[in-house]
Parts: C-alpha cells; sequence; structure tokens
C-alpha cells in the first residue's frame, strides 16, 4: 500500500512539473533476508567493473519497507543509455564501506540493466520468488542483460556436457558466433559491450580464443563503429577502443616473437648440414669397415697373409721369403685375392683397404 501511495503521488507531482517528460523510476521488492538491509543504485561505467560492488560507482541508496518494496526516482539521470546497477545487501555498516571499496559483498544481490533519465522499469519478484530475475519495462534495452545471462547459461551448460579439449574447442567457436550475431541484433552496442566483456576476459579460458578472433573478425570493428555513431563521447567507446588497440599490439607482438631473426634459421642450416655430413662419414666408415670385414672372409688363411704383405708395399720375392713360398705360388694367392676381391691391381686392393 505504501508502494502504491508514493508511486501516485510522485505521478502526480510530475505532472506539475516540467521535467515530468525526464523522469526515471526503478522500483522492486527485496527478499526477507534484504529488508533490514540496504539497496544501492550505481552508474557502471566501466565495462570491466559490471560484476560487484563498488563504492565510487553507487549514486543513490534506499531502505526497503516492511514488504521489501524500494524505490528509486528523479530526473538527475544522464539522457543518454548507461549500464546501472541495483544491488541489495546485508553488510553490516562497519562493513560497507571496505567491502564496496574491493568490489565485493558477500551477502549481495544484483541486477545489471540499461537505462536513460526517462526509462521506467520494476524489479518484481520471479519465479519461486527470486529476486531480480524479471525487468518489466517499455524500454526495449533495459532487459537485454538478463536475456544475455541466459544465453551465457546455455554456453556453460553445453561446455560442462563434455569435458573434452575437442567439445570445448567446438562449442567455444560456435557460441562466439551465437553471442555476436544475437548482440549485433539487440541494435544496442552497450549490450553487445557486455558480450565483449563476458567473452575477452583476460582470467577466462575464452580469452586465447579471443585473441585468434579478434585477429580474423571483422565483428570488433564493426562493434566499434557502432558505438562511436551511437555513443561517440561515452566513456564506454573509448574504453573500448583503447582496449582494441592493446590486444592487438599484443597478438602483433607474440607473431613478432616467434618469427626468429635470419642469422637463427642461417645456424640452422649450417648445424643441419654439418649434422648430416658428419652422419654420412660415420655410415660411410662403418659400412667401409663392414666392406672390409666381409672381404676378408673370402679369402683363405694364407691369401689373408698376401693381402697384408701387399698393403705393405711387399713384392712379390718379399713375400714368398715372409711366407716361404715360390714366387709363382705367390702369384697364383694374388691372382685368386684379385679374384675374390674384384680387383684388378695393387692399388685397387691398397683403395679397398684404406682405413
Amino acid at each position: 500500500m505504501k508502494r502504491f501511495v508514493f508511486s501516485l503521488l510522485l505521478v502526480c507531482v510530475g505532472l506539475w512539473t516540467p521535467s515530468s517528460s525526464a523522469q526515471y523510476l526503478f522500483e522492486g521488492k527485496v527478499g526477507p533476508a534484504f529488508q533490514e538491509g540496504t539497496v544501492y543504485l550505481s552508474l557502471v561505467e566501466d565495462y570491466r567493473k559490471l560484476s560487484g560492488v563498488y563504492h565510487e560507482q553507487i549514486i543513490a541508496k534506499t531502505t526497503p519497507d516492511e514488504e521489501g518494496y524500494f524505490l528509486f526516482a528523479g530526473d538527475n539521470l544522464p539522457s543518454e543509455n548507461k549500464i546501472y546497477r541495483i544491488h541489495a545487501d546485508t553488510c553490516e555498516d562497519t562493513d560497507q564501506n571496505l567491502a564496496h571499496i574491493t568490489g565485493h559483498c558477500p551477502n549481495s544481490e544484483e541486477v545489471l540493466f540499461i537505462a536513460n533519465n526517462t526509462t521506467a522499469l520494476e524489479l518484481p519478484f520471479g519465479f519461486e520468488q527470486e529476486m531480480f530475475c524479471k525487468i518489466v519495462t517499455r524500454d526495449r534495452s533495459a532487459g537485454t542483460f538478463l536475456k544475455i545471462d541466459s544465453l551465457k547459461n546455455d554456453m556453460r551448460y553445453a561446455f560442462m556436457e563434455y569435458r573434452s579439449e575437442a567439445n570445448r574447442k567446438v562449442n567455444t567457436q560456435k557460441w562466439f558466433h551465437i553471442l555476436q550475431e544475437y548482440g549485433a541484433q539487440l541494435k544496442e552496442p552497450l549490450a553487445e559491450l557486455y558480450i565483449y566483456s563476458f567473452l575477452s576476459d583476460r582470467k577466462s579460458v575464452l580469452h586465447s580464443y579471443y585473441l585468434t578472433d579478434l585477429n580474423n573478425n571483422t565483428y570488433y570493428d564493426q562493434l566499434l563503429d557502432r558505438l562511436k555513431a551511437d555513443y561517440p563521447e561515452a566513456p564506454y567507446t573509448k574504453q573500448y577502443e583503447a582496449e582494441l588497440r592493446s590486444d592487438r599490439f599484443l597478438i602483433s607482438e607474440t607473431v613478432h616473437d616467434n618469427k626468429l631473426p635470419w642469422w637463427v634459421y642461417f645456424l640452422g642450416v649450417v648445424c643441419l648440414v654439418s649434422i648430416l655430413g658428419n652422419l654420412y662419414f660415420f655410415r660411410s666408415q662403418k659400412k667401409q669397415a663392414y666392406t672390409q670385414q666381409e672381404l676378408r672372409q673370402r679369402l683363405s688363411e694364407q691369401e689373408e697373409k698376401v693381402l697384408q704383405l701387399i698393403l705393405h708395399n711387399k713384392t712379390n720375392k718379399e713375400i714368398a721369403t715372409e711366407i716361404f713360398v715360390s714366387v709363382s705360388t705367390v702369384k697364383t694367392h694374388i691372382n685368386n685375392l684379385y679374384r675374390k676381391l674384384d680387383v684388378t691391381s695393387r692399388e685397387e686392393v691398397k683403395e679397398r683397404f684404406q682405413t
């Protein structure tokens, strides 16, 4: 009843004031656990601080009535769309400043939405009396974050269905495309920034794919064009443009780091040639040693003695004296030696058994 009377008075006052056309109204209800707490309205101009509680973002606060209803109203918000957060918490007075400064309040519920100085919206209890799960408004942009959150939950479910690397790769590419396409259809660049902040989060496993996508996908430049067209002076646009520039520099540096100087490749080729040359030499030596051993196995004991003496440059007469046979017998041994070794002269014999 109190909420109805207050809203009626607000409307009546608005009818009598010239600024009634620029009147925002955000109302809703908190659960019993938060009725003794505080409800805050925050203006979020840094899309990297969408989640959490930040003291510097808070622009208004109120206390719910005995039924849990709260209301923010006035005509002092910017005329263009901005990102806002309503959150309720039960922090003690002594803990509030610390919790808000650090961006974390454990006992809190929050909802993000897009609004301007003329937006009217209501945050009723949703299914099973859940807080901040539904936005009732005529403003098409206001409730887009909740719709995106629903898609993000579907994405998480798809990733959890099969916890494999293959499933992660397939779903990453698929959901990047789905979310980007959905964001473009909303015709609201701030909603697309909400998607972008999720996909490009440096702490997320998606970040590596985001860098690859940024390098190959024109979507990001198209989003920048839409931001410049709709929000040319907004901090969101400047922040996004700076991030794209920074991330692309990171990509270029990574690619540059992966390219080695020319002299490294030259040294690599020299080392490879050297290794192959040594390998060929040792294999040739091994093959030669194996061949000599094989050839020696073909010779008789006497022919082996003749071979050794030939390798020591002994004449036929000297060989005959050494092994106590006639010169003609030496010649017979040498002829047999030539035939078995497939040579025709002493020089060829020496070449075969060079070490």
